[in-house]
């Protein structure tokens, strides 16, 4: 069994056959408690590591033109527009949107989106005149 020594800060060094047995990367996490007098550590893998998804130059473009048509989404959806189908494909791709609610990010779903805000934003009213009283103070 090895001896591992506490250094500076209380860091200790994983050997190398426990670290590779485990499959322990740089970086990787591990928890740390007391049972019966002693540390253990167990691997933790707190988020699942991305895989790269290779863009042409082109795709790229269209990936940074999704994204800020997203975020417009998020801060303002009465100034925004939804994504092309272009869009759409390059960002479920990469994983910016879930590809089972991509409907919600088509112009088409954006445009009733903006209508019912635009509604939440008016409210409703007892009489036309009410509406064009509200309208006109707009």
């Amino acid at each position: 069994m090895p001896v591992v020594k506490i250094r500076h800060k209380r860091q200790v060094t994983i050997p190398k056959e426990i670290s590779s047995q485990l499959h322990l990367e740089v970086g990787d996490f591990v928890e740390a408690t007391v049972e019966n007098g002693r540390i253990v550590m167990i691997p933790k893998k707190l988020a699942v590591k991305a895989e790269i998804v290779p863009l042409t130059e082109g795709e790229q473009q269209v990936l940074l033109k999704a994204k800020r048509k997203i975020d417009r989404i998020r801060e303002d959806i009465l100034h925004s527009e939804g994504l092309s189908p272009e869009e759409i494909k390059i960002a479920t791709k990469v994983g910016l949107i879930d590809p089972d609610q991509a409907w919600w990010w088509t112009e088409e779903w954006q445009e009733g989106e903006r209508e019912a805000e635009k509604s939440e934003l008016v409210g409703p009213f007892d009489s036309a005149e009410e509406l064009i009283k509200s309208l006109r103070a707009k």
